[in-house]
Protein backbone atom coordinates (compact mmCIF):
# COMPACT_ATOMS: atom_id res chain seq x y z
CA UNK A 1 0.00 0.00 0.00
CA UNK A 2 1.01 3.73 -0.62
CA UNK A 3 1.41 5.72 2.41
CA UNK A 4 0.51 9.40 2.10
CA UNK A 5 1.36 11.67 5.49
CA UNK A 6 -0.85 15.09 5.39
CA UNK A 7 0.24 17.86 7.65
CA UNK A 8 -1.73 20.85 8.33
CA UNK A 9 1.11 23.41 9.54
CA UNK A 10 0.19 27.43 10.45
CA UNK A 11 3.11 28.69 11.76
CA UNK A 12 4.72 25.77 12.87
CA UNK A 13 8.67 25.98 11.11
CA UNK A 14 9.87 25.55 14.39
CA UNK A 15 8.53 22.16 14.90
CA UNK A 16 8.35 21.01 11.02
CA UNK A 17 13.06 21.71 11.08
CA UNK A 18 12.78 18.60 13.29
CA UNK A 19 9.82 16.51 12.50
CA UNK A 20 9.76 16.61 8.81
CA UNK A 21 13.62 14.83 8.39
CA UNK A 22 12.09 12.22 10.64
CA UNK A 23 9.41 11.40 8.62
CA UNK A 24 11.74 11.26 5.43
CA UNK A 25 14.19 9.15 7.49
CA UNK A 26 11.79 6.60 9.15
CA UNK A 27 9.42 6.59 5.75
CA UNK A 28 11.49 7.68 2.84
CA UNK A 29 8.98 5.84 0.38
CA UNK A 30 5.95 7.74 2.08
CA UNK A 31 4.39 10.74 -0.04
CA UNK A 32 4.93 13.65 2.45
CA UNK A 33 2.53 16.70 2.44
CA UNK A 34 2.88 19.72 4.36
CA UNK A 35 -0.74 22.11 3.86
CA UNK A 36 0.64 25.27 4.61
CA UNK A 37 -2.42 27.45 5.84
CA UNK A 38 -1.10 30.96 5.48
CA UNK A 39 1.89 30.77 7.70
CA UNK A 40 3.83 34.13 8.09
CA UNK A 41 7.32 32.32 9.14
CA UNK A 42 9.65 29.98 7.27
CA UNK A 43 7.43 26.77 6.52
CA UNK A 44 7.93 27.19 3.03
CA UNK A 45 11.48 26.98 2.79
CA UNK A 46 11.43 23.97 5.82
CA UNK A 47 9.25 21.82 2.99
CA UNK A 48 11.30 22.83 -0.03
CA UNK A 49 14.76 21.60 2.17
CA UNK A 50 13.15 18.71 3.32
CA UNK A 51 12.13 17.36 -0.45
CA UNK A 52 8.24 17.63 0.41
CA UNK A 53 5.10 18.44 -1.20
CA UNK A 54 3.58 21.77 -0.36
CA UNK A 55 -0.09 22.99 0.08
CA UNK A 56 0.11 26.66 -0.25
CA UNK A 57 -3.17 28.52 1.42
CA UNK A 58 -2.98 32.58 0.77
CA UNK A 59 -4.37 33.00 3.82
CA UNK A 60 -5.57 30.58 6.72
CA UNK A 61 -8.40 28.61 6.34
CA UNK A 62 -8.64 26.18 9.45
CA UNK A 63 -7.09 23.08 10.21
CA UNK A 64 -10.47 21.08 8.60
CA UNK A 65 -9.83 23.02 5.48
CA UNK A 66 -5.86 22.09 5.45
CA UNK A 67 -7.21 18.42 5.99
CA UNK A 68 -9.35 18.73 3.22
CA UNK A 69 -6.66 20.03 0.97
CA UNK A 70 -4.27 17.97 1.82
CA UNK A 71 -6.63 14.81 1.40
CA UNK A 72 -6.93 15.67 -2.32
CA UNK A 73 -3.65 15.75 -3.07
CA UNK A 74 -2.74 12.65 -1.36
CA UNK A 75 -2.25 9.59 -3.80
CA UNK A 76 -1.64 6.65 -1.35
CA UNK A 77 -3.98 4.13 -0.72
CA UNK A 78 -3.66 5.00 3.21
CA UNK A 79 -3.28 8.75 4.49
CA UNK A 80 -1.74 9.51 7.82
CA UNK A 81 -2.74 12.54 9.11
CA UNK A 82 -0.88 14.32 12.52
CA UNK A 83 -0.59 17.59 13.40
CA UNK A 84 2.80 19.80 12.74
CA UNK A 85 3.22 21.15 15.92
CA UNK A 86 5.41 18.22 17.23
CA UNK A 87 3.12 16.34 19.75
CA UNK A 88 2.61 13.09 17.39
CA UNK A 89 5.66 10.73 17.54
CA UNK A 90 6.09 9.45 13.65
CA UNK A 91 7.54 6.54 15.46
CA UNK A 92 3.88 5.36 16.80
CA UNK A 93 2.93 5.16 12.88
CA UNK A 94 4.39 2.00 12.48
CA UNK A 95 2.07 1.23 15.43
CA UNK A 96 -1.32 2.47 13.69
CA UNK A 97 -0.71 0.90 10.34
CA UNK A 98 -0.27 -2.47 11.86
CA UNK A 99 -3.94 -1.81 13.60
CA UNK A 100 -5.08 -0.92 10.13
CA UNK A 101 -4.21 -4.35 8.88
CA UNK A 102 -6.36 -6.43 11.19
CA UNK A 103 -9.31 -5.22 9.62
CA UNK A 104 -9.94 -1.52 10.50
CA UNK A 105 -11.25 1.43 8.56
CA UNK A 106 -9.48 3.95 10.40
CA UNK A 107 -7.17 3.47 13.51
CA UNK A 108 -6.91 6.80 16.04
CA UNK A 109 -4.03 7.27 18.45
CA UNK A 110 -6.09 8.25 21.64
CA UNK A 111 -4.57 10.43 24.44
CA UNK A 112 -4.66 9.77 28.08
CA UNK A 113 -6.34 12.69 30.31
CA UNK A 114 -3.68 14.02 31.66
CA UNK A 115 -1.89 14.23 28.20
CA UNK A 116 -4.85 16.79 26.76
CA UNK A 117 -3.45 20.42 26.32
CA UNK A 118 -5.40 21.67 29.83
CA UNK A 119 -8.21 20.82 32.01
CA UNK A 120 -10.71 22.57 29.90
CA UNK A 121 -10.02 20.91 26.90
CA UNK A 122 -9.67 17.24 28.40
CA UNK A 123 -13.05 18.05 30.52
CA UNK A 124 -14.54 18.93 26.74
CA UNK A 125 -12.98 15.76 25.50
CA UNK A 126 -14.36 14.02 28.28
CA UNK A 127 -17.99 14.71 27.43
CA UNK A 128 -17.53 14.60 23.80
CA UNK A 129 -16.39 11.02 24.23
CA UNK A 130 -19.34 10.27 26.33
CA UNK A 131 -22.06 11.58 23.92
CA UNK A 132 -20.34 10.51 20.95
CA UNK A 133 -20.51 6.25 22.92
CA UNK A 134 -24.27 7.24 23.93
CA UNK A 135 -24.89 8.23 20.18
CA UNK A 136 -22.64 5.23 18.09
CA UNK A 137 -23.28 2.83 20.87
CA UNK A 138 -19.57 1.92 20.41
CA UNK A 139 -16.78 2.92 22.69
CA UNK A 140 -15.14 6.11 22.02
CA UNK A 141 -11.87 6.91 23.55
CA UNK A 142 -10.56 10.35 21.85
CA UNK A 143 -13.48 11.92 19.53
CA UNK A 144 -11.15 14.95 19.29
CA UNK A 145 -7.53 13.07 18.56
CA UNK A 146 -5.54 15.03 14.87
CA UNK A 147 -3.66 11.85 14.86
CA UNK A 148 -5.10 8.78 12.71
CA UNK A 149 -4.78 6.55 9.83
CA UNK A 150 -7.54 6.00 7.71
CA UNK A 151 -8.05 4.36 3.74
CA UNK A 152 -7.91 7.02 1.31
CA UNK A 153 -10.90 6.01 -0.34
CA UNK A 154 -13.39 5.63 2.55
CA UNK A 155 -12.15 8.89 4.51
CA UNK A 156 -12.57 11.07 0.52
CA UNK A 157 -16.40 9.57 0.75
CA UNK A 158 -16.92 12.08 3.88
CA UNK A 159 -14.91 15.39 2.43
CA UNK A 160 -17.81 16.82 1.89
CA UNK A 161 -18.90 16.72 5.37
CA UNK A 162 -16.00 18.04 7.13
CA UNK A 163 -15.81 21.62 8.57
CA UNK A 164 -12.94 23.95 7.83
CA UNK A 165 -12.07 24.21 11.63
CA UNK A 166 -10.97 21.93 14.33
CA UNK A 167 -13.63 19.75 14.51
CA UNK A 168 -12.57 17.33 11.24
CA UNK A 169 -11.84 14.42 13.89
CA UNK A 170 -15.47 14.62 15.56
CA UNK A 171 -17.44 14.81 12.09
CA UNK A 172 -15.01 11.97 10.66
CA UNK A 173 -15.33 9.73 13.16
CA UNK A 174 -19.12 9.70 13.40
CA UNK A 175 -19.03 9.11 9.69
CA UNK A 176 -17.39 6.03 9.64
CA UNK A 177 -19.62 4.81 12.52
CA UNK A 178 -22.38 6.08 10.71
CA UNK A 179 -21.76 4.16 7.25
CA UNK A 180 -20.01 0.77 9.31
CA UNK A 181 -16.89 1.33 9.02
CA UNK A 182 -14.49 -0.25 11.67
CA UNK A 183 -12.59 1.65 14.04
CA UNK A 184 -9.97 1.27 16.65
CA UNK A 185 -8.67 2.93 19.05
CA UNK A 186 -4.32 2.48 20.12
CA UNK A 187 -2.93 4.60 23.09
CA UNK A 188 -0.20 6.65 22.22
CA UNK A 189 2.55 9.25 23.98
CA UNK A 190 1.74 12.89 23.62
CA UNK A 191 4.38 15.56 23.54
CA UNK A 192 3.91 19.03 24.53
CA UNK A 193 3.61 20.78 21.51
CA UNK A 194 5.97 23.16 20.00
CA UNK A 195 5.10 27.14 19.96
CA UNK A 196 1.86 28.35 20.78
CA UNK A 197 -1.17 26.27 19.74
CA UNK A 198 -4.05 28.17 17.35
CA UNK A 199 -6.81 27.01 19.73
CA UNK A 200 -9.06 29.91 21.18
CA UNK A 201 -10.58 28.95 24.36
CA UNK A 202 -13.21 31.34 24.39
CA UNK A 203 -14.20 31.28 20.89
CA UNK A 204 -14.05 27.95 20.14
CA UNK A 205 -15.14 26.37 23.44
CA UNK A 206 -18.61 28.20 22.56
CA UNK A 207 -18.69 26.00 19.84
CA UNK A 208 -19.12 23.16 22.30
CA UNK A 209 -22.79 22.93 21.97
CA UNK A 210 -22.67 23.39 18.10
CA UNK A 211 -20.54 20.00 18.60
CA UNK A 212 -22.69 18.75 20.68
CA UNK A 213 -25.67 19.15 18.07
CA UNK A 214 -23.21 18.01 15.36
CA UNK A 215 -22.35 14.72 16.70
CA UNK A 216 -26.70 13.98 16.78
CA UNK A 217 -27.46 15.26 13.87
CA UNK A 218 -24.19 13.49 12.43
CA UNK A 219 -25.15 9.84 13.90
CA UNK A 220 -28.91 9.88 15.12
CA UNK A 221 -30.69 12.87 15.52
CA UNK A 222 -33.73 10.71 17.52
CA UNK A 223 -31.13 9.99 20.08
CA UNK A 224 -31.08 13.79 21.14
CA UNK A 225 -34.73 14.62 19.90
CA UNK A 226 -37.03 11.94 21.79
CA UNK A 227 -35.56 12.82 25.29
CA UNK A 228 -36.20 15.94 24.93
CA UNK A 229 -39.43 14.60 23.56
CA UNK A 230 -40.37 12.78 26.06
CA UNK A 231 -39.34 15.15 28.77
CA UNK A 232 -41.73 17.54 27.20
CA UNK A 233 -44.42 15.10 27.25
CA UNK A 234 -43.95 14.29 31.06
CA UNK A 235 -43.66 17.59 32.23
CA UNK A 236 -47.04 18.11 30.13
CA UNK A 237 -48.89 14.70 31.88
CA UNK A 238 -47.72 15.67 35.09
CA UNK A 239 -48.90 19.52 35.01
CA UNK A 240 -52.42 18.03 33.35
CA UNK A 241 -52.38 15.62 36.98
CA UNK A 242 -51.66 18.51 38.85
CA UNK A 243 -54.28 20.75 37.54
CA UNK A 244 -56.99 17.96 37.39
CA UNK A 245 -56.53 16.47 40.65
CA UNK A 246 -56.58 20.33 42.19
CA UNK A 247 -59.62 21.98 40.15
CA UNK A 248 -60.92 19.31 37.14
CA UNK A 249 -58.81 21.58 34.87
CA UNK A 250 -56.63 21.08 31.60
CA UNK A 251 -55.16 24.35 31.55
CA UNK A 252 -53.08 25.93 28.24
CA UNK A 253 -49.78 25.20 30.08
CA UNK A 254 -50.28 21.31 29.95
CA UNK A 255 -51.24 21.78 26.56
CA UNK A 256 -48.17 24.03 25.90
CA UNK A 257 -46.13 21.15 26.61
CA UNK A 258 -47.89 18.15 25.30
CA UNK A 259 -47.39 20.61 22.33
CA UNK A 260 -43.82 21.18 22.37
CA UNK A 261 -43.19 17.59 22.87
CA UNK A 262 -44.79 16.51 19.56
CA UNK A 263 -43.18 19.51 17.78
CA UNK A 264 -39.58 18.25 18.92
CA UNK A 265 -40.11 14.36 18.29
CA UNK A 266 -41.69 15.31 14.52
CA UNK A 267 -38.36 17.39 14.27
CA UNK A 268 -36.80 14.09 15.33
CA UNK A 269 -38.17 11.91 12.67
CA UNK A 270 -37.68 14.68 9.93
CA UNK A 271 -33.80 15.00 11.07
CA UNK A 272 -33.16 10.82 10.89
CA UNK A 273 -34.67 10.81 7.42
CA UNK A 274 -32.71 13.65 5.94
CA UNK A 275 -29.97 12.27 8.03
CA UNK A 276 -29.93 8.82 6.27
CA UNK A 277 -30.34 10.23 3.04
CA UNK A 278 -27.28 12.22 3.41
CA UNK A 279 -25.82 9.42 3.76
CA UNK A 280 -27.32 7.20 0.81
CA UNK A 281 -26.40 10.30 -1.81
CA UNK A 282 -23.19 11.42 -0.89
CA UNK A 283 -21.30 12.41 -4.06
CA UNK A 284 -18.46 10.23 -4.12
CA UNK A 285 -20.55 6.96 -3.48
CA UNK A 286 -22.89 7.95 -6.56
CA UNK A 287 -20.77 8.86 -8.76
CA UNK A 288 -18.61 5.43 -8.22
CA UNK A 289 -22.03 3.97 -8.92
CA UNK A 290 -22.60 6.00 -12.24
CA UNK A 291 -18.97 4.75 -13.05
CA UNK A 292 -19.90 1.25 -12.83
CA UNK A 293 -22.91 1.22 -14.78
CA UNK A 294 -21.04 2.95 -17.65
Amino acid sequence: MKLSIVLPAKNEAESLKKLLPRLKEVYHDAEVIVVNDGSTDDTSSICKVNNVIEVFHAYSKGNGAAIKAGTRVASGDVIVFMDGDGQHDPEDIKYLLGQLNENYDMVVGSRSFSSQAGIGRAVANYLYCKLATYMSGHKVNDLTSGFRVVRADKFKEFLYLLPNGFSYPTTSTMAFFRAGYSIKYVNVNVSKRVGKSHIRPIKDGAKFFLVIFKIGTLYSPLKIFAPISLSFLLLGFFRYLYTYVNGGQFTNMSALFFSVGVIVLLVGLVSEQITTLIYQMRPEKKLRYDDEKE
